[in-house]
């Protein structure tokens, strides 16, 4: 299984064209890669974000930000503050 810091976001970047996602991998192996490579240059550690910071980040490579952020809480890599004001990111 490739990781996303070697082999893995190569494979990434195929699911883009000039710089913007073509669309979200159905199969889940897929989306964990592109998750992970999201958190990994969209967000900083130890840092928290607001919802619409969040989104905007996201919007940057897809027009479905609402997804995007949905499947990185379910994945773990960015987690929401219990009253749903914050973000961060995650593993």
């Amino acid at each position: 299984m490739s990781d996303t810091t070697t082999g893995g976001s190569h494979g990434v970047m195929a699911l883009f064209s000039r710089g913007r996602l073509t669309a979200i991998p159905r199969k889940a192996a897929r989306r964990e890669q592109l998750l992970a490579h999201l958190a990994e240059t969209l967000f900083e550690r130890d840092r928290e974000y607001t919802e619409p910071q969040v989104n905007d980040a996201l919007r940057t490579v897809h027009d479905d930000c609402a997804a995007l952020r949905r499947y990185l809480v379910e994945s773990g890599l960015l987690t929401r503050s219990r009253d749903g004001s914050g973000y961060r990111r995650g593993r």
